[in-house]
């Protein structure tokens, strides 16, 4: 119980560090249980697909593990593992493209967001954010992938630039030009979906 409240206080790096020399397996489920819910958050927002979403961080994590030693301390381990659930959800992307569509009208059951309301529960304030959430995430979803991606690392889970352009191997010129390209789209989407 002491080791793990020790390694609690550890920065994400020294964490991995620890997994990579000792194995501390324990080291491994603090990094999980601090990237699960923010990479959900991620990778949902890029795929808008809950179920797949599950799959493409539990794959992450997979990854994360097997993979423990090609993580070099030159870099953020928020960067590494964005990085690798980023690649995941592009290949999912690309898998869709592939496959035949059978039906253009998806009679499934709407997939909402989970938008965490800080305030005073209130069912009204509750439905309506739920609302915007699922308004902002079909707007998002006709976003270009490459705008998407960038999008959301900088807008909903706040990386910085420097960290999109290590996440997304780009240059920081472009990632800000993606930036304003993809948020200018959705700004479109939603003035329209909003005058509807």
């Amino acid at each position: 119980m002491a080791l793990n409240k020790q390694l609690e206080s550890l920065t994400d790096e020294e964490l991995i560090k620890e997994f990579q020399d000792n194995n501390t397996l324990e080291a491994y489920e603090i990094l999980v249980k601090r990237y699960k819910d923010p990479l959900m958050n991620f990778v949902f927002r890029f795929v808008g697909d809950r179920d797949v979403c599950t799959d493409i961080v539990q794959d992450t994590m997979i990854k994360f593990y097997l993979n423990k030693d090609s993580y070099r301390s030159f870099a953020k381990f928020s960067t590494w593992i964005y990085t690798i659930a980023g690649n995941l959800a592009k290949n999912e992307l690309k898998r869709r493209r592939r496959r035949t569509i059978f039906s253009l009208n998806n009679d499934d059951e709407e997939k909402s967001i989970q938008v965490e309301d800080k305030s005073f529960f209130a069912p009204d304030r509750a439905a309506d954010s739920e609302i915007k959430g699922e308004i902002i995430q079909k707007a998002l979803m006709k976003v270009k992938p490459v705008y998407r991606e960038v999008v959301i690392l900088r807008d909903i889970q706040g990386l910085s630039y420097e960290e999109i352009a290590e996440v997304s191997g780009l240059s920081i010129g472009t990632v800000k030009s993606r930036i304003n390209r993809g948020r200018t789209h959705l700004q479109k989407l939603l003035e329209k979906i909003y005058r509807e």
